[in-house]
């Protein structure tokens, strides 16, 4: 299996780094390097994770975040990456 990360979830990525940025410097790294390991866990466990909203959704290891994920054509395709501290009306608009 193959991930992709489509562009809609590399914007969310960056979002989180800047946030995590602007707390404390270097954090915006660690959150990057952690949530491509969450990520690239996904070809271990990717069937394993309930579905959320219509997608699979993981949930991170250290940061408040969530992935989300469909598997097409047997690749995982990573659609989010969203802060679960929204709304959860927020997310599902967000994924719709």
């Amino acid at each position: 299996m193959q991930i992709k990360i489509l562009k809609s979830a590399q914007a969310d990525l960056l979002d989180g780094y800047f946030f995590y940025e602007r707390q404390k410097e270097g954090l915006g790294n660690y959150f990057i390097d952690t949530l491509f390991s969450d990520i690239e866990s996904l070809q271990l466990f990717a069937k394993r994770n309930r579905k959320v909203f219509g997608y699979y959704r993981q949930l991170s290891k250290r940061f408040p975040f969530a992935i989300y994920y469909k598997i097409e054509n047997e690749d995982i395709v990573v659609f989010a990456v969203l802060d679960c501290r929204q709304e959860p009306k927020q997310i599902e608009n967000r994924l719709k």
